[in-house]
């Protein structure tokens, strides 16, 4: 066994499990997908702390989700292998490299046009063939027809093109902020109308980073 697949052994058993993630297809899919092929090379050593891992810069810069926070919204998820998945803020392609071994096919979102390049290039490395990467935001989101939609950041509120995004009888799993609390909520399409309900707190930087104030110059 390899250092790293010792490192995500370890994850499952000390992470995932000890979090209350017990839904085998997910365990089993995350002890596969190896994490470090994620993260930047000065990272790989520590890909599989129990915290987010930080990818690229600027002022809009993008994250990978902690190991516990991913599987615990995924296990709410539910996600079945006839399921088409949105994954939103795809980053560099770990959660939607999860969700491919989960799911019939899966489209991931992300408005970084390098990490969503990075995110082909290590999806296709790894023979992931059911993933489409797709640079974009949520405003320019054109696709619909989605069985789950997935949401990997907090939100102050899900933006309407999600749910018209998404199919009778589906999905969208998002962490609300309310205040100084974030919760996970699992909201379900029954024609026009959204049932949400909320599950547990949990902790995630924003998906949609506030941008800086132009600075006035006298």
């Amino acid at each position: 066994m390899t250092q790293f697949e010792q490192l995500r052994a370890r994850m499952v058993d000390n992470q995932l499990r000890t979090s209350g993630v017990t839904e085998p297809r997910l365990l089993a899919q995350m002890a596969e997908v190896p994490r470090e092929r994620f993260v930047p090379v000065d990272r790989q050593a520590v890909a599989y702390i129990d915290d987010v891992q930080w990818l690229g810069q600027g002022p809009a810069r993008r994250f990978m989700m902690a190991p516990a926070t991913l599987a615990k919204l995924l296990q709410l998820a539910a996600v079945t292998p006839d399921d088409t998945v949105l994954d939103v803020g795809a980053g560099t392609g770990y959660g939607t490299a999860v969700m491919a071994g989960l799911a019939h096919s899966v489209v991931g979102l992300e408005a970084d046009a390098d990490l969503a390049g990075a995110a082909s290039a290590t999806l296709g490395d790894l023979g992931i063939a059911n993933v489409d990467i797709v640079v974009g935001d949520i405003d320019a989101l054109r696709r619909t027809g989605f069985d789950v939609i997935f949401v990997e950041g907090a939100l102050d509120q899900v933006p309407q093109a999600l749910f018209a995004a998404l199919n009778d009888g589906g999905r969208l799993i998002a962490l609300i902020r309310s205040g100084g609390v974030a919760v996970a909520n699992v909201f379900v399409k029954t024609g026009n109308a959204i049932a949400a309900r909320g599950e547990f707190n949990a902790t995630l930087p924003p998906l949609l980073q506030a941008q800086p104030q132009p600075e006035f110059v006298f």
